[in-house]
């Protein structure tokens, strides 16, 4: 995928200081002769993402949004290193190259390898024609690659240093209830039945493996040539290890069909080529998943309900910087209403209403 499909120029109030990018760019890297050129990543909601290019070396650098933000979020040091314990283990995984605590750009930041492929997120590119068997076929690639994430023995990783497994589904839920009420607005509900339906259904599990966290189809990239195979995974701030069902979980809150609430398929914008003919259903995902990982997925029930909980929480804290004035980024103007949306299909997943 070329850099005008997938890249734009930067947003207004977005900009990067190039000179000082550029500076420590060609102090830390060894990059051609030319001028500094950048653009930005128009997907995503969090971290702002940019490609660097110096005539033929490209990179992609990613940091924190602009203005305030929450405790603990967009750790761009810990990505680095997550990255750096995964690449050698799991290639899909982009090569981190730099880090930098914030002296150039005021804000730390990281620049890893450029990747190049196939990205499908609300549209199919134009040299891939959407068939049935195509929409299989990548269904079954992001399923195999999530089991095959889940299989690597993370305490032969770096990421053994980083992580307490131990207790992880009680700090998820527990932590998630407390980012949402901090960031709660008084338009959205307070969710107070879903939240205690979740502290008091928490499962017993203490299985534990290298989770993606976002684990969704437009943060993979796949071959150009051949555009079934997975070829890059990215955005891996939330990884951590902890209960792979929880991974699964995610997954499923993100992976939409064409039968679902239309606020449900919308409420990022327009959805998913999932809801295309021949993508699996949820059902079929876990099915395969269930099949290649040999887990009991028999309290998956539990899990997606969670991680619509979670996804609410997420874009509550988005939604609550943007009506505090900390971000002008007019996509945020609604997301109360998706919020609303999210927490009333979480409470029909776990049967407290009907629907």
């Amino acid at each position: 995928m070329n850099q005008k499909t997938d890249t734009r120029p930067v947003r207004k109030g977005e900009e990067l200081d190039t000179n000082a990018v550029e500076s420590y760019v060609r102090e830390h890297l060894d990059v051609p002769v030319g001028e500094l050129s950048v653009r930005q990543f128009g997907a995503g909601h969090s971290n702002l993402t940019y490609e660097l290019s110096i005539g033929n070396w490209k990179a992609v650098l990613r940091r924190p949004p602009l203005g305030p933000v929450a405790p603990k979020a967009h750790d761009m040091e810990r990505e680095y290193k997550v990255l750096q314990s995964l690449h050698p283990v799991f290639p899909l995984a982009p090569k981190p190259l730099l880090f930098n605590s914030g002296e150039v750009l005021g804000a730390p930041f990281f620049i890893m390898e450029r990747r190049s492929g196939l990205v499908y997120d609300t549209e199919f590119p134009e040299s891939v024609p959407p068939t049935a068997a195509l929409g299989q076929q990548i269904s079954e690639e992001m399923v195999d690659r999530l089991v095959e994430l889940h299989a690597i023995d993370y305490k032969k990783t770096a990421l053994a240093e980083m992580v307490k497994p131990e207790g992880f589904m009680e700090r998820q839920v527990h932590g998630w209830i407390k980012r949402y009420e901090q960031a709660r607005t008084d338009d959205v509900v307070s969710g107070e039945r879903l939240k205690r339906w979740l502290v008091e259904h928490i499962p017993d599990s203490d299985e534990a493996s290298i989770i993606h966290y976002d684990y969704k189809l437009n943060n993979a990239m796949f071959d150009e040539d051949h555009p079934t195979e997975m070829v890059g995974l990215f955005d891996w701030e939330m990884t951590t290890v902890g209960d792979p069902l929880a991974d699964l979980g995610a997954a499923m809150s993100y992976w939409m069909e064409a039968d679902d609430p239309e606020l449900l398929r919308t409420g990022l914008g327009k959805p998913p080529v999932t809801v295309m003919e021949g993508f699996y259903t949820r059902e079929q995902f876990l099915e395969r998943y269930a099949e290649k990982s040999g887990r009991d997925l028999s309290a998956i029930h539990f899990y997606v309900t969670f991680a619509y909980f979670k996804l609410v929480g997420i874009v509550q804290q988005i939604y609550s910087r943007y009506k505090k004035g900390q971000t002008q980024d007019q996509r945020f103007a609604h997301m109360n209403v998706f919020v609303n949306a999210l927490m009333e299909h979480a409470e029909k997943t776990a049967g407290l209403t009907d629907g």
